[in-house]
């Protein structure tokens, strides 16, 4: 087995994002030569030619592709080493950066987090945004695990694995004395004369709500629609209306006052899939937390 010189690999790393070797020379303050002669040997020792003459610079050969690509994340990871470490000198040792995909149900995702939640030294960081624009942190390492309303496309280029880790049957909640009233006239039929509020078109599950409204035969009224599925019950609470949140979500509105089940959509759910880079494969809070959801 080939013994791989990382030294080789950094030069050759920065000549093919620098486009040249004159380039890569002034930014490293080395001879062309030097730097021309140690990507010569790593070529030589890896059998294949990794760049050829392109203008005045040099471009990448396909083996090179391959090659850059792994160095690029080998990189990135190294870069994050004294960021790590000094974190691990001041006891900050479980750092965790989470993204959330807009429209994701931030009670069912709060639920997911809770085996990591008492964790020693924890320091959790979570972020929300597109999923395209997470996915693109989570490629550079600057997130640990991304959790989402569906699996990134099959044709995304990033190296990524993803799993749905829970499928939630979705529920009606609402103010006590609406609901009340409501049950009267029988589920779901009643979601036709209720004030609803909804998550905004950013979450998959908006499309599921609006099929299976249509389904069954239901104009909703809607009175709201929002983002953050925590605005959600926080404003039912506040006696604007009904809202859906899944099983797992429901678990945390006990902490909420005057909320009340309506019923259950048997044939309605949400997806949460978690979407990890290489890094994130043997994290040991995102291991938790999958171990978690599993066992869940």
């Amino acid at each position: 087995m080939t013994t791989l010189n990382y030294r080789h690999l950094y030069y050759f790393w920065v000549v093919a994002k620098e486009g040249g070797f004159a380039r890569a020379a002034e930014r490293l303050d080395m001879a062309i030569q030097t730097i021309s002669a140690q990507v010569k040997t790593l070529e030589q020792e890896l059998g294949h030619q990794l760049l050829k003459p392109a203008g005045r610079g040099v471009a990448v050969t396909d083996a090179g592709q391959a090659v850059w690509a792994r160095a690029e994340e080998i990189f990135q990871l190294g870069a994050l080493i004294p960021e790590e470490a000094a974190a691990a000198a001041s006891g900050q040792k479980a750092r965790l950066a989470i993204g959330m995909s807009d429209g994701l149900s931030k009670l069912a995702a709060h639920v997911l987090l809770k085996p990591v939640l008492d964790t020693p030294s924890l320091r959790l960081v979570c972020h929300e945004g597109e999923v395209d624009d997470l996915l693109a942190e989570l490629a550079l390492h600057r997130l640990d695990l991304v959790l989402a309303c569906q699996a990134p496309a099959h044709n995304s280029s990033l190296r990524l694995s993803s799993e749905r880790l829970m499928v939630s049957r979705v529920g009606w909640y609402g103010p006590s004395a609406m609901v009340q009233k409501a049950q009267i006239d029988g589920f779901p039929a009643s979601l036709g004369e209720l004030p609803l509020l909804l998550p905004t078109a950013h979450a998959a599950l908006r499309g599921r709500i609006d099929r299976w409204f249509e389904a069954n035969r239901i104009n909703p009224r809607v009175v709201g629609e929002f983002e953050d599925s925590a605005l959600l019950s926080l404003f039912s609470a506040q006696g604007m209306g009904v809202f859906p949140v899944t099983e797992l979500g429901a678990t945390d509105l006990a902490a909420i006052r005057g909320l009340r089940l309506l019923g259950q959509s048997a044939d309605l759910h949400e997806e949460i899939h978690a979407i990890r880079s290489r890094r994130g494969l043997h994290h040991p809070l995102v291991l938790r937390i999958l171990e978690g959801a599993r066992g869940g």
